[in-house]
């Protein structure tokens, strides 16, 4: 493998968003879908709740709780999810703002 020392090494600053760094077209779209998800699982987490538990809570069946619990999002559209997380008996609040002249794009992310 030869002396770490030796071997060049490059860092890429992130952009903050995985999805735009490896490419994706729908970079936003699906950042926004994965920090959902990951709060809903991290929610039913913390409440220890069964998966059939967490199905009665968000109104779907078990199955489709386990594929959540198991990062498949395909079929919840965000929308969906924000409703799965006011089931949650969580606040989801949306705030739009003009973003700053500083910055060359805008950004679409789940804050808090």
């Amino acid at each position: 493998m030869g002396d770490p020392k030796s071997r060049a090494e490059k860092w890429v600053k992130s952009s903050g968003n995985v999805f735009a760094d490896l490419g994706f077209a729908n970079a936003d779209e699906l950042s926004v879908e994965t920090e959902l998800l990951r709060r809903i699982i991290a929610i039913v987490g913390e409440r220890n709740l069964s998966q059939r538990a967490a199905a009665r809570v968000l109104g779907i069946d078990q199955p489709k709780v386990c594929a959540l619990m198991n990062g498949r999002t395909r079929g919840y559209s965000i929308a969906r999810m924000l409703r799965f997380l006011a089931a949650l008996d969580q606040d989801v609040e949306i705030r739009i703002r003009p973003k700053p002249r500083s910055r060359s794009r805008a950004l679409v992310r789940v804050a808090g």
